[in-house]
């Protein structure tokens, strides 16, 4: 399927995961200390998947720990110190809009509601001073959502649970490490076979609101609970 990988388990430093004209979806690995980083054309947000660091942001030094989030404007330099088996998903922005902060450092907030009984939890965004994209966590119960589409460009990664991706009458496997390109208007839909809570990692483009979605009719999705 064009729209899904499997992350393999590797040891490497980089690995590249999904390229598309919006985004390049990565996993960066950090033991001990590295040198220093910077992206002079293109915003970077990250998510704390496992271990444990100070990242030195802007001159900035924030203690790391899973769950965090991270955004990091084009220009702006940045460095992983003192890491303890340290993974981070990386999504590098193309063409961002100006930022209105150089850089943040956020923890998961209050869960919003979102359709088919979702919930989610927003990371970067541009309240932060990330203007170009939406980083959020997806909380999906056990079931299958409604097919919809969203009207925004979206790269997603399984943190936990399993399930399948469903597009175009082709279904692909997810678990832990799957990761799934949603070009906008893409129809689609998530099953989460349970028993657990699936939780994925979103990045998406323009920023907005994760319950934005709509039905193969154009219709607005209805949000449950909210």
């Amino acid at each position: 399927m064009q729209y899904w990988i499997q992350a393999e388990e590797t040891d490497d430093p980089v690995l590249p995961l999904i390229t598309c004209p919006e985004f390049e979806q990565r996993l960066l690995r950090f033991e001990g200390d590295r040198e220093e980083r910077r992206d002079d054309g293109r915003d970077e947000v990250l998510y704390v998947l496992e271990g444990s660091a100070v990242a030195t942001v802007g001159g900035d030094a924030q203690p790391l720990e899973p769950g965090t989030g991270v955004f990091v404007s084009r220009g702006t330099p940045w460095r992983i110190d003192s890491a303890q088996a340290l993974r981070l998903l990386s999504v590098l922005v193309e063409e961002p809009l100006p930022a209105t902060a150089g850089h943040a450092v956020i923890a998961a907030g209050v869960r919003g509601a979102a359709t088919a009984g979702r919930e989610f939890t927003l990371l970067a965004r541009p309240e932060n001073g990330c203007e170009s994209v939406t980083q959020f966590v997806g909380h999906i119960p056990p079931g299958r959502a409604p097919e919809h589409f969203h009207r925004y460009d979206e790269v997603v990664y399984v943190l936990a649970g399993e399930g399948a991706f469903h597009v175009d009458g082709e279904s692909a496997p997810l678990r832990a490490g799957s990761c799934v390109h949603l070009p906008a208007e893409l129809v689609h839909c998530l099953e989460n076979h349970g028993p657990s809570e699936m939780q994925v990692l979103g990045v998406f483009r323009p920023a907005g609101s994760p319950a934005e979605a709509y039905y193969p009719d154009g219709s607005a999705a209805v949000v449950l609970g909210g």
